[in-house]
């Protein structure tokens, strides 16, 4: 397991150099303020990119699909959707300011316009429409297990008194505790339940597919089970206030026409042998706006 560790602590080691870098929230109240002030006008003229910029929430700590890296810039299979996207509202790579956004701060950072949008392993539910809106789905996946390699375990409903981790705020952990009712260890980040996983103190770590093959391509040791139990509509998390809803369920659109989403995905997670499911992509964009 030697080589596991060594690769899950380079994984944490990155996100930790960021968050160092970036300072905490509390810090750059101000300037945050400011920022999300000046994107009204950037929001009002996406569409024909007169903005100067646009700040976009997105994970920092999942490989394949937002995890940032030493120099500053986030990689993965979100990200790059954030960025196609972005460049169909008229706003150039530079133009782009990133934000890490947790599972549990996402309503808060749009809410508060800390961020324009939120491209983050998002699922539309029903609850999170109260306080936002949605573009897309753009993606859906699955909830599954990754355990170690050599694991027995096939399922939720196969775990005994096995362990299962998830992190606090994402609606796999409130859907594991309600339906399956094992035992389950919440932590803040997907980097935490990583490190547990590796170390023995947890037996599995369940969330969507998309982010458990991320970890199974940069970790090693590691598989994903492959029998998911739920669909997640990823979405394009805005606040109520956002005009680009329609915009960007049109982009969406195109992403998938014109073979761009596929070959995202492709880029990002072909390393874990990972297709997005035929049955349920493309979804169709729409119907969450407002």
């Amino acid at each position: 397991m030697r080589t596991t560790s060594f690769r899950i602590a380079a994984v944490v080691a990155a996100a930790a150099l960021t968050l160092s870098a970036c300072g905490d929230d509390g810090g750059d109240a101000d300037t945050t303020e400011d920022q999300a002030a000046g994107d009204d006008t950037a929001t009002e003229d996406a569409a024909a990119g007169d903005g100067d910029g646009i700040i976009i929430g997105t994970k920092f700590d999942q490989p394949g699909l937002g995890l940032m890296g030493s120099d500053g810039t986030p990689t993965g299979m979100d990200v790059d959707v954030a960025k196609a996207i972005a460049e169909k509202l008229g706003y150039s790579e530079d133009q782009i300011e990133w934000k890490e956004s947790i599972s549990s701060a996402r309503e808060d950072l749009l809410e508060s316009g800390q961020v324009d949008m939120i491209v983050a392993t998002y699922s539309i539910t029903d609850e999170r429409k109260q306080r936002v809106q949605f573009a897309g789905p753009y993606f859906v996946a699955g909830q599954d297990l990754l355990v170690a390699a050599d694991s027995d375990i096939t399922g939720p409903d196969d775990m005994g008194d096995a362990i299962l981790c998830s992190v606090t705020g994402s609606t796999s952990a409130a859907r594991v505790n309600e339906e399956y009712g094992v035992a389950l260890q919440e932590y803040g980040s997907y980097s935490e339940c990583m490190e547990a996983l590796s170390s023995g103190t947890i037996d599995a770590l369940t969330t969507d597919d998309t982010i458990l093959a991320g970890f199974a391509a940069h970790a090693g040791d590691f598989k994903v089970v492959g029998n998911p139990f739920s669909e997640e509509n990823y979405g394009i998390g805005l606040s109520k206030e956002s005009e680009d809803c329609e915009a960007i369920n049109e982009a969406i659109t195109e992403l998938w026409e014109d073979g761009t989403m596929e070959q995202i995905i492709e880029d990002n997670l072909g390393a874990a042998d990972y297709t997005a499911n035929a049955d349920l992509n493309p979804p169709e964009a729409g119907g969450h706006c407002g």
